[in-house]
């Protein structure tokens, strides 16, 4: 039975069951967090199928947005030469008024590309954050592995992938800031989507992997404080803020470790092998849950 923080929050319960799960499962929950959060295999996904694999309780969405905030600190580190140009460029551009810059309408293309999914957030946070959410199903996860699988086959095979981190332009952000919107459905992953959207605009694998990470920052961290403060709101026990920050750490340390690796694959290699990956999740998944092997 999965513990509900004991105060409601606008008429909903948020599920603070994950505390039940112990500091032993949190660190395995959190390495799993750090690493799918940011290879393009959804990070939501795996949280959902590898509890349910153990016999554990899902650690629901709450645990898996606030977890989330390690990607950060792992994509600051090591994205940080870029974030800096980015917003110290956007601010001189703006102090000397032009507009024109490109770090200016990458700083602009950022923030209105998040701004899609920040409003989609708040309105279906009530299915979101629910305990029982039917997003969260193994049949809707398994579904989403399978489209984003199919998706990721034909941006390599069908796209040119010539463009570098120059290259940039506002539309760029735009567009991936759109694909976040998908990432709201447990499966799609949200760097997943946003990757698949810069290989169909043209960019290469590395930098359609770096842009992703660089434009979901303002994301994962608006997710992330928000069910921080909703937990703080619903009074979750000092044991519960505890569990939770083994698993931010814990997470933090695969996130750096993932985006490390991640990005020197890129260098030489395909994403096929995600698409491969996450083609057969998706058949397991859906046949494991309607075979009974999986709940």
């Amino acid at each position: 039975m999965s513990l509900v923080c004991p105060i409601p929050i606008h008429d909903q319960l948020i599920d603070c069951g994950f505390a039940e799960l112990g500091y032993f499962k949190i660190i395995i929950l959190g390495i799993i967090q750090g690493i799918t959060e940011l290879l393009p295999i959804s990070s939501t996904a795996h949280l959902r199928v590898v509890p349910a694999f153990l016999g554990w309780q899902d650690p629901g969405t709450p645990f898996t947005g606030a977890v989330q905030l390690a990607s950060f600190f792992a994509v600051m580190i090591y994205f940080k030469k870029e974030i800096a140009q980015i917003f110290f460029g956007t601010l001189s551009s703006i102090k000397e008024k032009n507009y024109s810059s490109t770090d200016f309408k990458l700083g602009m293309g950022i923030i209105i590309g998040t701004i899609p999914v920040g409003i989609m957030g708040l309105l279906l946070k009530s299915t979101l954050n629910s305990p029982n959410s039917p997003l969260r199903s193994l049949y809707v996860i398994g579904a989403a592995c399978i489209v984003m699988g199919i998706l990721f086959i034909v941006a390599e095979k069908v796209c040119k992938h010539g463009r570098d981190f120059s290259k940039l332009t506002f539309k760029d952000c735009i567009i991936v800031g759109l694909a976040q919107v998908a990432a709201l459905i447990p499966g799609v992953s949200r760097s997943g989507s946003t990757i698949t959207a810069g290989l169909f605009l043209g960019l290469k694998r590395e930098t359609a992997a770096a842009f992703s990470f660089i434009l979901g920052v303002p994301v994962i961290v608006a997710a992330g404080l928000k069910q921080i403060h909703e937990m703080y709101n619903a009074g979750m026990t000092a044991y519960g803020w505890s569990v939770l920050t083994v698993g931010i750490i814990t997470a933090s340390i695969a996130a750096f470790l993932a985006v490390f690796g991640l990005m020197k694959y890129l260098e030489s290699r395909s994403t096929l092998i995600f698409a491969w990956y996450r083609l057969s999740l998706g058949f397991v998944l859906i046949l494991g849950t309607y075979l009974g092997w999986i709940s």
